[in-house]
Order: structure tokens, then sequence, then C-alpha cells
């Protein structure tokens, strides 16, 4: 792998990387695990002045979980840390399997969720688990402090609404609520090291049979992940019926516009946006039901 040059820069502590990344501005890329940086760089899609390594920086490596505040993954934290966390799977397993469809092993050894989200590529993995769990990003910069949705955090293919000097410090999670259940499937023509063909996660809060919140979101059917809105509105109110399930897939799929590429036809898109939305609803229920008699 040859790399253009560029000066390392490794912080030892958060305020000197804010005061680095904002020094640097556009000349600057930030590293967690690194695995996509240094591919653009060797792939000559970026080129940056200096390299700013925030491996090593003190407390942003944790995943805790408190009750009513829910889980806090910080910035640093691996891919296959949260995969295998039992703290994680504690709240949801869903977030654990997002992990899990994330490249090899060996990326998720280094990778990180935050640097999986801020690299913003279409076909996340994570995304859209996120998205539909209302999960939260926590940002340091040298204006002070700021939190904002996943969903915001996405401004177009390779682009966030992060600006020079703000630093990723960690992903929270709500806690998991009565009668809730989530789900994330991924498709794609190899089980390791491919990209999302399409990626669908669903979050389902049911009451009595009757569901009271409904959130789907799609990953690699567009430039950013979206919510399925009609889809939504449709199992809102709704008894979960196989016909209901039925109908807000094919929602989703209608409500959607992926593009033709080398990896699949917008056509077939469509198609399996219908499928794995509705496997995917039928997992969150699932999901349901194992709380229940746990």
């Amino acid at each position: 792998m040859i790399l253009p040059e560029f000066e390392y820069l490794k912080p030892e502590s958060l305020d000197e990387a804010i005061s680095l990344a904002s020094q640097m501005g556009n000349s600057a890329k930030l590293m967690a695990g690194g695995t996509d940086v240094m591919v653009a760089m060797s792939g000559k899609a970026i080129a940056p002045e200096y390299i700013i390594d925030l491996k090593g920086i003190p407390g942003l490596s944790d995943i805790t979980y408190e009750k009513e505040k829910g889980l806090k993954i910080g910035s640093l934290v691996k891919l296959k840390t949260i995969q295998t966390s039992e703290t994680v799977a504690s709240q949801y397993q869903a977030v654990c399997e997002a992990a899990h469809f994330v490249a090899s092993n060996q990326i998720r050894c280094l990778g990180t969720m935050a640097g999986n989200i801020c690299n913003a590529s279409p076909s996340c993995d994570t995304a859209p688990i996120l998205i539909v769990l209302d999960a939260e990003v926590h940002t340091e910069r040298p204006e002070g402090s700021s939190r904002f949705p996943v969903e915001t955090l996405f401004t177009g293919p390779k682009h966030t609404r992060l600006v020079p000097g703000e630093i990723v410090t960690e992903i929270t999670i709500p806690d998991r609520r009565p009668g809730q259940g989530a789900a994330y499937l991924k498709l794609s023509y190899r089980k390791a090291m491919d990209l999302a063909i399409v990626g669908v996660a669903a979050s389902i809060v049911a009451e009595n049979g009757i569901c009271k919140e409904a959130r789907i979101a799609l990953g690699a059917v567009a430039a950013t992940p979206v919510r399925a809105a009609e889809a939504e509105k449709i199992l809102t109110g709704s008894r979960l019926t196989q016909k209901d399930i039925e109908d807000a897939s094919i929602a989703a799929m209608n409500g959607c516009h992926p593009i033709s590429d080398v990896r699949a036809s917008a056509d077939y898109r469509r198609d399996m946006v219908r499928v794995f939305t509705k496997r995917a609803i039928a997992k969150a229920i699932e999901d349901i039901r194992q709380e229940v008699r746990s």
C-alpha cells in the first residue's frame, strides 16, 4: 500500500485533538480505527496533509449502560467489542448484529462504530439501526459540546454535518422501551468484506397487540440512509397482521429511489427493499416476543 505523504499527529488528550483539528481545518483527517481513511488514501480518493490519530485519547473507549439513560458507546470502541458486548446485547441484540455485518473480522477488530457512521457511506451498516433506535451523536469542538440525532448526521455520500475541529466523543442509544423490538438485515453477495446492496433496520413498539410506534430505515438505496415514512404510518396503530406488514413493505419499496450500479440494478434493489423490510419487521416483532418470554 503506497500512501501520499502526510504528517502524523497523535494528540494525548481530547482538548489537544480538538485544537489540532481546528487549526488544520480541511487539510487534516481524523483517524480512529483507520480502516476507511487508509483505504481512501491508498486509492487516492483523499490526500490530507495531516492525519490526527485519536487512538489512545482517554475516556473514549468505554461502553456503559444506565437504566433510563441507556447505552453510551465511546467513539473509540471497536466494532468487534460492540459485536460481542453483553452490555449492548442485553438491550439491543440488533446493534450487535449490525456491528457484525461490517466488513471482516479483521476490520471489526480495528474499526469503530463512530468511524463507520462518520465515513458516511450510503451503504453504512450501523447507521440504519442507530437511526431507528433514535441514537444521538455527541461531539466536542472549540465552541463547546453538541448532541444531535444520528439521522441528521449525513448530508451526502461521504459528507456529514461535522465541521473542522469537531470530534465525535460518543454515541448514545436510549433505554429499551417496554414492548420494543428491533432488527437489522443486510443483503450482500458475500458474508464478509462486501458492501450492502440493501440494508433495512426496523424498530417496533407494541402494546396489547397494537403498534404504538414504528421506525424503519433503509441503507444503500439513496445518497444517505433514509426513513421509510409511509411504511411507518401504515404500521403505526395497526395490529401488525401479515397484511399490515406486507402493505408496509410495499410502501417502503415504492418510497425509495435507488440507483443502478455494478452491484445491483435499481429495480432489484427496490424489490429487495420490499423483501427485507418484511423480514426486518417480522424479526423486530419476534424480538418483542423474546423479551416478553425472558
